[in-house]
């Protein structure tokens, strides 16, 4: 194929994308990562000819994203609290509303108190690494059972400047130090197996360990909030990221399970995203 210019090559890749409704931008998030420039510079150069590497990479790009493959994934990184996020494959790609538990924990905490955080699932380390930079004195172990996902955890960490953060290779509790937290934060898998939406989108894509709960999706909510108890502090806070039709009954096991003050929070479109509560 004869060189393009930036223009030349962005039309041909939108048109190319026709049958996404974010084409355009996709198109330009692709071509700014391979020229590795912001998008303002296309709109001041849109005359430049691309050279031929460059635009080999892209197109090829364009043909993973035509069969669904998630920009994040492509581009190996994806933003999270307006910190950039090494991602792959192997992790759950951040998502706007798991900001929400940040914001929960930025009520919950001043910014300089001393205090301890477990993740559970940690995924990225979006949550965790996230925490410890925002809170200078917490202590903040992150925990998976992805030897993969803990890979770009770690390289998450030293690339942010968060290296006190520890993560530990574990099922859940299973290899967590016996000590007590003041907080146990988790996103963990809570999809139903016969959801629907498993079929459309980025989450085809993504890791199905870290979807994917039986139980109705509850499976592994249940099982944290049995055992978490043992490693809360008094007045320790345990708090769940699920799905936006789960509130009800995440509030209720919670609170079956001696859990008390629980409260729920929206996301940005009103839907019950999370839940808390304190350990008696």
């Amino acid at each position: 194929m004869a060189n393009l210019t930036i223009k030349e090559a962005l039309k041909l890749a939108s048109n190319s994308l026709l049958d996404s409704d974010s084409g355009e931008l996709d198109s330009e998030v692709l071509l700014a990562h391979v020229v590795k420039k912001n998008r303002s510079y296309f709109r001041a150069w849109p005359d430049r000819t691309l050279s031929a590497d460059d635009l080999h990479t892209f197109l090829q790009l364009i043909e993973q994203r035509q069969i669904g493959q998630p920009i994040a994934y492509l581009t190996g990184e994806r933003e999270f609290w307006s910190r950039s996020f090494i991602v792959s494959p192997d992790v759950l790609i951040p998502r706007p509303d798991t900001e929400l538990l940040i914001d929960i924990v930025q009520q919950k905490f001043t910014t300089n108190q001393s205090f301890s955080i477990l993740d559970l699932g940690t995924g990225s380390g979006a949550i965790a690494i996230t925490l410890a930079l925002e809170f200078s004195n917490a202590s903040v172990t992150a925990v998976d059972s992805s030897i993969k996902a803990l890979a770009i955890a770690n390289k998450n960490s030293r690339q942010l400047n968060a290296n006190k953060v520890e993560f530990i290779h574990s099922v859940w509790f299973e290899q967590v130090p016996s000590k007590a937290f003041d907080i146990i934060i988790s996103n963990p898998p809570y999809i139903c197996q016969t959801d629907p939406h498993l079929l459309d989108g980025d989450v085809r894509f993504e890791p199905n360990s870290a979807l994917v709960a039986m139980d109705g999706g509850l499976l592994d909510i249940k099982h944290i909030t049995s055992n978490a108890h043992k490693y809360l502090k008094s007045d320790g806070v345990l708090l769940f990221e699920h799905g936006y039709q789960q509130g009800v009954q995440v509030k209720n096991l919670l609170e079956s399970s001696g859990f008390k003050s629980t409260e729920q929070f929206q996301d940005i479109q009103g839907h019950t995203r999370a839940t808390l509560g304190k350990k008696p």
